[in-house]
This record gives C-alpha cells, sequence and structure tokens, in this order.
C-alpha cells in the first residue's frame, strides 16, 4: 500500500523513531519560519478545515500498524501545522482506543491552543511538544512571520490554557537563532513565559537541516549552555545533535518498497545520507542506489551543511 498521509519512520532528535503523520497539503501552515526545513509557507491561514477524508489516515495507520512495527512514538507533524486539520482528534482518539501500545505525539506551533476545540482534541495525546520561540512581539514576527491577526500573547495564554487542561506530558520547543533570540531581554522575557506555562520539560533547540532563510544559522553546544544558564530554571535541555551510526535502526520490513519510502522522506524531511541507512537499516550501498534511482524519477535537490549533504525531494 502506498501511503499518501504516513512517512518515515523518521530519525527524530527529540522522539526517536518515529512515524509520521501528516494530515495537512503542503505547505499550509499559521507560521513560514525563517528555520522551517520544509520551505516557504505557500498558504499562511488560521482557519481549521478537514483537509482529507479522515476514513483514508486511519485506513493508512490500521494497515502500517497491523504488522506491529516497532516505534518510539507515532507522530502528527509534517509539513504544515497539524490542528488546523479537524480531524487531529478524531485520529488520535483512534490510537489510542485500537492502539494503545503505541504513544503518540503532536509537534505543534501552539499558535491554535487558545481555541477550546483544538485543546480537546490534543487532551489524549502522549506528550505534546508546542514552540515557543521568543515572547516579544517584535522577534517573534521576525522569526515566525505569522497569520495575520496572531500576536504572540495569544499564543502564550493559549499554551498556559492547555497546561491546566492537559495531563499528559508538554516539552516546550525553544528554537534558538544566535543574535535574533539570545539577548539578555529575550531570555527574561521568556523566562517569564515559561513559569506562566509550567511545560514538564523546555528543550533548546537549533538548525539541524536546511533552513528557509540561509542567514539562519545553527546555535554551537556553547552557545545553547549559554542560553540554558542565562535562563536559569530547571528542567531546561539541549537537543542533542544526530550521532549518525548510534541510531537503533529496524531493517525495512519486506512489504516496504524501499525506494517510495525514502523518496517519500525526503519530501518531508531533508536527510544526509547517514541519516536514510539509521532510519532504514538498509547498507550504504543500497541507499546510493536507491538515491540513484529516484535522481532517474523525481527532481533531487542536494545541499551542503555542517553535519553533511542533504537529499530533498520537492513536493
Amino acid at each position: 500500500m502506498r501511503y499518501s498521509h504516513l512517512f518515515g519512520p523518521v530519525l527524530s532528535r527529540r522522539l526517536g523513531r518515529s512515524l509520521g503523520v501528516d494530515l495537512v497539503p503542503f505547505k499550509v501552515c499559521s507560521f513560514d519560519c525563517v528555520y522551517c526545513e520544509c520551505g516557504d509557507t505557500t498558504k499562511v491561514v488560521l482557519e481549521r478545515e478537514e483537509f482529507f477524508p479522515v476514513e483514508e489516515v486511519l485506513d493508512e495507520l490500521e494497515d502500517y500498524l497491523s504488522r506491529s512495527p516497532v516505534l518510539d512514538y507515532i507522530t502528527f507533524s509534517g509539513s504544515g501545522e497539524p490542528t488546523l486539520s479537524l480531524s487531529i482528534g478524531m485520529c488520535i482518539r483512534y490510537l489510542k482506543e485500537r492502539l494503545p501500545s503505541y504513544r503518540v505525539a503532536v509537534l505543534t506551533n501552539g499558535t491554535l491552543l487558545w481555541k477550546e476545540d483544538v485543546r480537546r482534541d490534543l487532551l489524549e495525546a502522549d506528550i505534546v511538544l508546542p514552540t515557543l520561540s521568543s515572547a516579544i512581539e517584535e522577534t517573534y514576527r521576525r522569526i515566525h512571520r505569522p497569520a495575520p491577526g496572531l500576536p504572540v500573547e495569544l499564543i502564550i495564554a493559549g499554551i498556559e490554557q492547555f497546561r491546566k487542561d492537559y495531563t499528559g506530558e508538554i516539552w516546550l520547543e525553544i528554537f534558538i537563532i544566535p543574535g535574533i533570540n539570545t539577548t539578555k531581554t529575550e531570555l527574561e522575557a521568556l523566562r517569564k513565559a515559561i513559569r506562566q506555562i509550567h511545560p514538564d520539560r523546555v528543550q533548546l533547540n537549533t538548525l539541524d537541516r536546511p533552513g528557509t532563510e540561509s542567514w539562519v544559522r545553527p546555535a554551537s553546544p556553547g552557545e545553547l549552555r549559554k542560553v540554558r544558564d542565562m535562563l536559569g530554571l530547571a528542567g531546561v535541555e539541549s537537543v542533542e545533535p544526530v550521532i549518525p551510526g548510534s541510531f537503533r535502526c529496524i531493517p525495512v520490513p519486506e512489504w516496504t518498497d524501499s525506494v517510495m519510502m525514502v523518496h517519500d522522506l525526503l519530501q518531508k524531511r531533508p536527510s544526509t545520507l547517514e541519516d536514510i541507512i539509521d532510519v532504514t537499516g538498509l547498507n550504504r550501498r543500497e541507499v546510493l542506489k536507491i538515491l540513484r534511482v529516484i535522481g532517474a524519477r523525481f527532481p533531487v535537490t542536494e545541499k551542503k551543511e555542517e553535519r553533511g549533504i542533504f537529499y530533498s525531494c520537492p513536493p
């Protein structure tokens, strides 16, 4: 079965071996972040829709998970903001009722948590990972380029209210861009917002794959440590970089079309050769062959970054 809404499993720096579930078309989001690995947002919106028949997504989940694959998480993420989909609540409930052994995570920018229906849809997830990279309006707008009518104070209030409603874990991501959100003023404002929200973890993240804007650079480990120390709060941690070969890989099952699996992965997530090897369990020669096959069928872009050459396939 060819999957339209599932991708991976991918190697996630925060969630391990993660099967992605994408509920929105490329690239529908409430943000147009300067660091996004998926590129420019083509449709910046706040209105929720059912973008695809929910039965399509549930059928794909049923088919894929019927083989009991080894996963750390099933993660709602992908090429846009997952809470824009009106189907996300039904999909989470399906997983928790039918397949409760799998842990469910939601990667969200947090922009819709001020809506009661969105908060209700996420209540059964095991972990929700919202983003708050600045609590100062001007900087927030520079980093995220949000949809109109979306001030940062509304996002903070929404995450704070969700914390009151939700009994699962909240891992708050702060995406660090050196020189932009690393000043004393910025970090004091973030510290105040973190205390309001009371997340279980605060995760300092930075660029790992090619971002949308070329001026965005990754923070060094030393810069992340300095931010952590300046925040001065318990539970703040840096997201560790991927170490090639360290991932607990599970070989691709025989029923998987390896070429299309890698192609679909590269549409959603730019990856190095080592990333693909770690995720799939294929050897280097097999992955190089697959990349040649994909390159003969589809456009493939290559971009050299600090961690190596990242391959991607435009949607």
